[in-house]
C-alpha cells in the first residue's frame, strides 16, 4: 500500500450521474476545472443556480441574491427574502424517509417526513405553550437521537434559535454557555446510556444552574426527579400535531454555535436562514448526495456536523442514519449494514480505532457509496485502509469550520482518492496560501477570498471584524482576505494537505513545520496508540523545544527511555536530523473538543505551568 497514491479512480459511470457533471451540463462547462473557476468570477450567478436547484419555499422571495454594497466582509446573501429553512426541509414527499435510528441493543426505528413534521410540530406547540417564541434561544444538550432531531427542527419552526451545546461538557461549560446566548430552555436527557456505563447528564444541567429544562428519558423511563420548573418529554410534548411554521427575515438566527476554544469565553457562532444551504451544496456537489441516500455521521448537535447533517440531508432529499450508541463498537458497523447508509461520515481517530481493534472487518457495508473525513488532519494509513476495507470506495477529505457554515476544501466523486489529500476548494469558494511575509507560497497560512454563502458576517460576544478581518495580508491583486488559521500545503499533484491549525506549527532548529507532520511520524511506530505534539518555548530563548504526548499500546507501563529513543529516530529519519525531541509525555489520555480534535493548547498551558 503506498498512501500517496490514489486508492480509487472515478468510473465513467461514477462520473457521469455525479451531481457536479450534472451542474457542469446546466451550466454549458465542460470540465470541473472551468466549473471552479466560474463559481468564483462569477458567484452571485454560481449561487443563483445552487439556491434555485434546492427549490426553497419562501413566504417572499429575495430582492437579489448577493447585495454587496457593503463590501466583502459584509454581504447580504437573499435580502428581502422571507421563509424559513424548515419548510424546505420538509415541503417533499410525506412517505419518503426521513430518520432511520436505533439504539444500542434495540430495533430499527424509521420516521418518515411526515412523522418528522408531525413530531417537530408538537415541539413547536408545546414551546409555544412554555411561553418561548419567535426570537427565543434554547439550548439542546443532547446526544443526538431522532427526538433531538425534532426538538432541532421544532425551535427554529417557532422562529426561535437552538443553542448547541455539547452533552460531554462539565456543568461549567455549560453554564457558561447559557449565560453567553442567555438561553431561555434547555431540552436534555436524564442520562446517556454508553454500552455498560450509564453517565449522569440532568445533574449537570442541574449543577449548572439552567434554566427551565424539557427532559428525555435516556432509558425509555424517567430515572431522576426533576426540578419543578422542569417537565419530561411525554407531558411537554402537545397533542397538536399541526403548526403553522414562523415566516422569518433571511437573516434571522436559526442556531448558536461555538468555537472550541480553551482560554476566555468561546466565539458564539449564530447561523441564520440562508446559512444551511452552504452545507447542503457541499454534500450534494462534493460527497454527491442524491435523493433517497442514507446518511450517517457519528456526531453531536454541539458540534456542527449535527445541524450540518439534518439540513444537508434533509435539504437534499436524503434520510438521516442516527446510531444512539457508541461508533467505536461493532454494533455501529452493523447499524451501517442494516440502515442501508449510502454516505458515511467520520473522524480520523475513529478509523484509527477500530483498525487497531478490527472491531468493523467482514461487515455488509456493500451499500457505502462515498465516506468522508473531517474534524482534525487524516492519517494516509488509516484513510488507505478504510477505504480497501469498504471495497475500494472513495473517501473525501472535508475541511472547513462552524464559521463557514461548512467547508473551504474537500473532493469530489470526479477526482481520484489520495488518502489524506484534498482535491480542490469547494465550489464557490476563492482561497490563497501566504508565506510568513504575505507572499504567495505552496506551503503556508491560508486565508479564505470573501464572500460566499454560510461565511459568518456578526458574531454574538465578539467584534467579528477584529476576529476575522483585521490585520489580514491582502491577496493577489489587492483582494480583501478572511483569516481561518489553517496550515495548508499544495502539493505538486494540484491536490493539497492539512497540517493543523497555524497556531501549532513550531520552529525546530530554524526550520518551520506542524505539529501535524510530528504526529504523523510517531504514530507509525508501533508502540504508540495516540500522539500530540507541542513546541514550548525554550527558557532561555532560541528555537522551540519539541514536547511528545504518548498513549502506547501497552498502557501506560511503558519502557519511558526507550520509546522516547524510538521517537527520537523516528523524527529525525523521517524528517529532519536536527529535530530533536526534548521530552516524552507518557499519557492515558489527551484533552479534545467535542469534535474530537487535539486540544494543544492545553497541553502547552499545562505543561507550561508544571514548568513554572
Amino acid at each position: 500500500m503506498n498512501p500517496s497514491e490514489p486508492v480509487w479512480i472515478p468510473r465513467p459511470g461514477d462520473v457521469a450521474h455525479a451531481n457536479v457533471t450534472a451542474l457542469m451540463r446546466r451550466l454549458g462547462l465542460d470540465s470541473y476545472d472551468e466549473l471552479h473557476r466560474w463559481s468564483i468570477e462569477h458567484r452571485e450567478a454560481y449561487w443563483e443556480s445552487v439556491v434555485a436547484s434546492f427549490e426553497i419555499a419562501y413566504a417572499h422571495p429575495p430582492d437579489v441574491v448577493l447585495d454587496a454594497s457593503g463590501g466583502p466582509y459584509h454581504p447580504r446573501w437573499l435580502p428581502g427574502a422571507m421563509l424559513n429553512i424548515v419548510e424546505s426541509c420538509l415541503d417533499h414527499d410525506p412517505s419518503a424517509t426521513a430518520v432511520l435510528s436505533q439504539a444500542a441493543g434495540g430495533d430499527l426505528r424509521c420516521w418518515s417526513v411526515a412523522e418528522l413534521k408531525t413530531m417537530s410540530a408538537r415541539v413547536a406547540n408545546g414551546l409555544l405553550a412554555q411561553g418561548l417564541g419567535k426570537g427565543a434561544r434554547i439550548a439542546i444538550v443532547a446526544p443526538l437521537t431522532a427526538e433531538a432531531v425534532a426538538m432541532y427542527l421544532g425551535i427554529i419552526r417557532i422562529g426561535a434559535a437552538a443553542v448547541s451545546i455539547p452533552e460531554s461538557f462539565s456543568a461549567s461549560e455549560i453554564a457558561r454557555r447559557i449565560r453567553i446566548t442567555d438561553a431561555a430552555a434547555v431540552f436534555t436527557q436524564d442520562v446517556i446510556l454508553r454500552g455498560s456505563k450509564t453517565l449522569p447528564l440532568y445533574e449537570r444541567i442541574v449543577e449548572a444552574q439552567a434554566p427551565p429544562a424539557i427532559v428525555l428519558p435516556g432509558a425509555g423511563h424517567m430515572t431522576v426527579a426533576l426540578r419543578d420548573q422542569d417537565r419530561d418529554w411525554a407531558n411537554f410534548l402537545s397533542e397538536d400535531a399541526e403548526f403553522e411554521t414562523i415566516i422569518c427575515d433571511a437573516e434571522d438566527p436559526i442556531n448558536i454555535l461555538f468555537s472550541s476554544g480553551t482560554t476566555g469565553d468561546p466565539k458564539a457562532i449564530p447561523w441564520n436562514h440562508v446559512s444551511p444551504l452552504k452545507g447542503a451544496a457541499d454534500a450534494r456537489y462534493h460527497m454527491d448526495v442524491h435523493p433517497g441516500d442514507v446518511l450517517a455521521w457519528p456526531t453531536s448537535l454541539g458540534w456542527m456536523m449535527g445541524p450540518w447533517l439534518i439540513l444537508s440531508s434533509l435539504l437534499n432529499r436524503a434520510t438521516i442514519a442516527i446510531f444512539d450508541g457508541s461508533p467505536l463498537d461493532r454494533a455501529f458497523g452493523r447499524f451501517l449494514g442494516d440502515a442501508g447508509v449510502t454516505m458515511l461520515g467520520v473522524i480520523p481517530s475513529l478509523v484509527r480505532s477500530w483498525r487497531a481493534s478490527e472491531c468493523m472487518q467482514d461487515l455488509d457495508w456493500n451499500r457505502i457509496r462515498v465516506m468522508a473525513s473531517t474534524g482534525e488532519c487524516s492519517n494516509a494509513d488509516d484513510m488507505a485502509w478504510l477505504m480497501q476495507l469498504n471495497g475500494h470506495r472513495p473517501l473525501i477529505e472535508y475541511c472547513g469550520g462552524t464559521e463557514l457554515a461548512g467547508g473551504y476544501i474537500s473532493g469530489t466523486v470526479l477526482h481520484p482518492a489520495i488518502p489524506a489529500c484534498f482535491s480542490t476548494l469547494t465550489l464557490g469558494t476563492e482561497a490563497v496560501i501566504l508565506d510568513d511575509k504575505g507572499a504567495p507560497a505552496e506551503n503556508g497560512e491560508l486565508f479564505l477570498v470573501p464572500p460566499t454563502i454560510g461565511f459568518t458576517a456578526t458574531l454574538l460576544n465578539r467584534d467579528h471584524d477584529e476576529a476575522y478581518h483585521d490585520d489580514t495580508p491582502r491577496g493577489p491583486n489587492g483582494k480583501s482576505l478572511r483569516r481561518h488559521g489553517d496550515q495548508m500545503e499544495r502539493l505538486p499533484s494540484g491536490y493539497y494537505r492539512a497540517h493543523g491549525r497555524m497556531d501549532d506549527t513550531m520552529n525546530l532548529g530554524g526550520i518551520k513545520t506542524s505539529s501535524a507532520e510530528i504526529e504523523r511520524v510517531v504514530l507509525a511506530l508501533e508502540s504508540v496508540r495516540e500522539v500530540a505534539a507541542i513546541a514550548i518555548p525554550s527558557p532561555g530563548g532560541g528555537p522551540d523545544q519539541l514536547v511528545v504526548y504518548a498513549l502506547p499500546e501497552t498502557g501506560p507501563v511503558v519502557d519511558q527511555a526507550q520509546l522516547l529513543e524510538e521517537v527520537r529516530a523516528a523524527v529525525k529519519r523521517e524528517l529532519n536530523p536536527l529535530f530533536r525531541v526534548h521530552e516524552l509525555v507518557i499519557t492515558d489520555a489527551l484533552p479534545r473538543t467535542p469534535s474530537n480534535k487535539i486540544m494543544r493548547r492545553v497541553l502547552r498551558e499545562g505543561y507550561e505551568d508544571e514548568r513554572m
